[in-house]
């Protein structure tokens, strides 16, 4: 069975920065007089800041177009660097650890990833050749 990317989605309930201030700093929302999609005299739950974009402004919108305008903030920046650097580390992490468990000559030589990755592979066919003699 093919899994669509957009009918995965729609489960999902809404994120709040998809209907909230998430997009502050993403323009649009406020008319040429400066009040918000309502009108000078408009009532709304909130007032909205100059640049803001309304609910309304957000409904026309596809979901690609918001999804794009979410990862723009810097908020989303930051987390998904914070988020990618814990990602390289554990992955590094996991490398060295590896690499202790290979023998090389001289012992403290240093090794490419794909180096590891390569003599990993000899060395667990070794360790298989030996077991089955």
């Amino acid at each position: 069975m093919m899994l669509n990317s957009d009918t995965m989605e729609l489960d999902l309930p809404p994120t709040h920065s998809e209907t909230e201030s998430g997009f502050s700093d993403c323009g649009g929302g406020a008319g040429p007089d400066g009040a918000g999609p309502g009108g000078p005299g408009g009532a709304q739950a909130r007032v909205l800041e100059p640049g803001e974009p309304g609910r309304k402004d957000l409904q026309h919108l596809s979901r690609e177009e918001r999804r794009r305008r979410r990862r723009a903030t810097a908020k989303y920046r930051t987390a998904h660097a914070t988020r990618e650097r814990i990602r390289v580390e554990a992955f590094n992490l996991a490398f060295a650890e590896l690499r202790k468990l290979l023998p090389t000559l001289p012992p403290d030589k240093k090794l490419s990833k794909i180096e590891i990755l390569r003599l990993a592979i000899c060395y667990i066919s070794y360790l298989n050749h030996v077991l089955d003699v």
